[in-house]
């Protein structure tokens, strides 16, 4: 990107033709969404024990290895643990073990198995096997977790469409929420490639970077709406024209917002990773940190082409579009109005009598006169 492309982008003048390369942005989309449903329908997600319902045990961490555990609880219920970590920092470091849900006699053979090979401490600093706690999610449990999650994201979506349509106008609402599910599509085929779990905090963390999404979005729709005002009286740019105007005035803005954003979740990150240990926090910042990327770039690459696709579909719009072209290659006069080159006129034959106000010729008595 040169130097005064870079200067027309800051100032706002426009810089980059977001609309006009619509169909690689669309190519480049559909990629992403085909490899992201792939990747959901095969590899699927790894889901907490909050979704699919299991048993969870910690204890006290005194530097245990996490090899060790997992050998002792193994061997101790005949599981396998589905994840063994390590979370929390310091006096709250723990050592989390996950696993499908256990019978009380596998809980309690687990917990003198690892009081026996591990001795943590409880709270007075006493070995004892309280000191290996225990909770058990149900499968009905998780299934209403899911459930009220779908239910979560389809109001959302559902107010976010009336709002926009109320605000703005359909098409604008059509392309907003068409963004928001490539969103969430995209972010949930990195989960699955990744192999991050799933947990409420995800849940609640992808919501919000949707606002953020939404919000991003709402910025450039307002510009766009203040640059397209009156459009169809002018034969100088077209509603897409006008419409790639808006996004090349808001991308620093939106660029700016992006990275505002992220430094405070990278943050985040590192206290939850580096000083807290893996948990909640992580899962809460991860998926924060992909969404804020991704919001911008489809509110930017992706909204305003789905608008302008969408308003082409309009008679009128093409029509605008088409009259701009003829004017610009100079097949219509500078006197020539947008109106009779979109709808001509039917004009009444020179011989037709011309109804007035101000002169009646047939000396009627209703001759109009200066002063009357």
């Amino acid at each position: 990107m040169s130097a005064s492309t870079m200067s027309r982008l800051y100032t706002g003048e426009g810089g980059i033709d977001f609309v006009g390369r619509s169909k690689l942005w669309y190519g480049i989309t559909a990629a992403l969404l085909a490899a992201s449903i792939l990747l959901i329908v095969f590899r699927g997600f790894s889901l907490g024990i909050d979704f699919e319902g299991g048993t969870k045990m910690n204890m006290p961490d005194a530097n245990y290895s996490v090899e060790q555990v997992e050998e002792v609880f193994t061997e101790a219920t005949g599981v396998t643990p589905e994840l063994v970590q390590v979370v929390g920092a310091g006096d709250t470091r723990m050592v989390e073990i996950n696993a499908e849900r256990l019978t009380e006699d596998q809980i309690d053979n687990a917990r003198v198995a690892l009081y026996e090979k591990f001795q943590p401490k409880d709270q007075t600093g006493t070995a004892s096997p309280d000191a290996v706690g225990d909770s058990t999610v149900s499968e009905s449990w998780g299934s209403t977790i899911t459930n009220r999650m779908i239910i979560s994201m389809i109001v959302f979506l559902a107010l976010t469409f009336v709002y926009i349509m109320i605000r703005f106008e359909r098409d604008m609402s059509i392309a907003a929420i068409a963004a928001l599910l490539v969103d969430i599509v995209v972010i949930s085929g990195i989960y699955s490639l990744v192999g991050f779990e799933v947990t409420p905090a995800t849940v609640i963390g992808l919501l919000t970077v949707l606002s953020f999404s939404l919000y991003d979005t709402v910025v450039v729709f307002d510009k766009v709406r203040e640059n397209t005002a009156g459009f169809e009286a002018s034969r100088r740019r077209t509603y897409a024209e006008q419409a790639n105007l808006a996004v090349n005035q808001t991308v620093m803005r939106s660029i700016s917002t992006t990275v505002i954003s992220a430094l405070p979740i990278i943050a985040l990150m590192v206290v939850a990773v580096w000083m807290m240990g893996v948990g909640t926090l992580k899962d809460l910042a991860l998926v924060q940190l992909i969404g804020v990327i991704e919001g911008a770039l489809s509110s930017v690459f992706l909204a305003t082409p789905i608008l302008v696709s969408l308003k082409r579909r309009q008679k009128k719009m093409r029509e605008h579009e088409q009259t701009v072209l003829d004017y610009r290659a100079g097949k219509l006069d500078d006197d020539t109005s947008v109106a009779s080159v979109a709808s001509p006129r039917t004009v009444a034959p020179m011989s037709a009598e011309i109804a007035t106000d101000y002169l009646d010729t047939k000396g009627n008595g209703k001759t109009w006169r200066p002063g009357q």
